[in-house]
């Protein structure tokens, strides 16, 4: 998603040439308002 990403808490390991990045911030935020946005719609 542009304008996500990079957050402090992400993960980037860079050896040389291969560059690694883990976003383990980015993914628990997302999965925080995925999960709370479903939650208000399906609740009924």
């Amino acid at each position: 998603f542009p304008g996500i990403g990079r957050l402090p808490g992400d993960i980037v390991i860079r050896k040389g040439n291969f560059t690694f990045y883990f976003p383990l911030v980015t993914s628990i935020i997302l999965s925080i308002v995925l999960t709370l946005l479903l939650n208000v719609l399906f609740r009924r």
